[in-house]
C-alpha cells in the first residue's frame, strides 16, 4: 500500500518522555516529507504556539491540527477550521470546575487564558513553551458572548481524584454537548462535540485529495482512538494503554524507543 499522508500525535508519540524529538525520529520524518513527499500532519490537543516550534524543528510546512481538531491552521497561521464551545456552555464548565476547585485553562485561537498562575499553569507552560494570559473568565465570556464566539478548548488540571469528580459532573450535565476525556490522570480535555481528530483529518484529506485508506495515523492515548480507527493504517505506540492498542492495526515500539521512526520505516520505506 502506498500511503500518502501521515498524521502524528505529539505527546507520548512524537515526543519521548523528556518531551523531545529523538534524532532518529527527526531524520525519518524528514525523509518521509522530503524524499517520499508524503505530508506529515501534527495532530494534537496543544495550542498552535505549543506546536509551531516542533513543526519548525522538523522543518515541515503542512497544516497543524490543534485542540484535538477544534482548530486547524495552515503554514501562514491562517485559520482553516475553527469549532468553538458556545458561551452558555462554557459558563457551565467554568462553574463546575470552580466549585470543585480544580485548575481551569481556556484556549481560543492561539491564546491561552488562566485566572491565576498556579503550579499547574507553570507546569504546562514549561512543557509547551507557551505563556498564558491572566484574565477574569467572566469578562472573557461577556466579550465572547457579545461577539457570538467562544473558546476552542478547556483544560482542567488537578489531582486524579479531583479530575475524576469533575469528569463525572461534566458527563452528567454536558456529555450531549461536549467531548470530555482524560489525556492523563491529572488532565481533563474538553471540546465541542463536533471537534475531534477524525473530523479534522477528514477535512484535510478533502483538501489534499487523499482517501482515508491512504492515511497512516499514529497515537498513544484515548483521544487518538478515533483517528486510529479512521485511518487506513492505525498505529498505536508501545506505551499506549491496552484499551488504545486494541483499536490499532499495528503496535510499534514506545516513544522512548523511536516508535514513530520504526513504524514509518516499516510502512513507508518497507524496511
Amino acid at each position: 500500500m502506498q500511503y500518502k499522508m501521515v498524521c502524528l500525535d505529539i505527546d507520548g508519540t512524537l515526543l519521548n518522555s523528556e518531551h523531545k524529538i529523538s534524532l532518529k525520529t527527526k531524520k525519518v520524518i524528514h525523509d518521509v516529507a522530503v524524499h517520499k513527499k508524503v505530508p506529515v500532519i501534527l495532530v494534537s490537543s496543544r495550542m498552535p504556539k505549543g506546536m509551531l516550534f516542533l513543526q519548525k524543528e522538523l522543518d515541515i510546512m503542512e497544516p497543524m491540527v490543534c485542540y484535538n481538531g477544534a482548530l486547524i491552521i495552515d503554514k501562514d497561521n491562517a485559520v482553516l477550521l475553527s469549532v468553538i464551545i458556545p458561551v452558555f456552555i462554557a459558563r457551565q464548565v467554568y462553574d463546575i470546575a470552580k466549585a470543585l476547585n480544580v485548575h481551569l485553562s481556556i484556549y481560543k485561537d492561539d491564546e491561552w487564558y488562566i485566572e491565576d498562575m498556579d503550579e499547574w499553569a507553570m507546569q504546562e507552560s514549561a512543557i509547551t513553551k507557551a505563556i498564558p494570559n491572566i484574565a477574569q473568565f467572566n469578562g472573557l465570556f461577556n466579550t465572547w458572548g457579545d461577539d457570538n464566539t467562544g473558546p476552542n478548548k478547556f483544560l482542567c488540571m488537578g489531582k486524579p481524584e479531583d479530575i475524576k469528580e469533575v469528569e463525572g459532573k461534566l458527563y452528567e450535565k454536558l456529555s450531549h454537548e461536549l467531548n470530555i476525556y482524560e489525556s492523563k490522570l491529572t488532565y481533563l480535555e474538553i471540546n465541542h462535540k463536533n471537534a475531534s481528530k477524525t473530523t479534522s483529518i477528514d477535512f484535510l484529506i478533502k483538501r489534499f485529495g487523499i482517501k482515508k485508506s491512504e492515511i497512516i495515523a499514529i497515537g498513544d492515548n484515548y483521544n487518538d482512538i478515533d483517528m486510529l480507527k479512521y485511518a487506513g493504517l492505525g498505529i498505536a505506540m508501545g506505551n499506549a494503554p491496552d484499551d488504545v492498542k486494541k483499536h490499532a492495526d499495528f503496535v510499534t515500539s514506545t516513544n522512548d524507543e523511536d516508535g514513530v521512526a520504526c513504524a514509518l520505516k516499516k510502512f513507508i520505506f518497507d524496511e
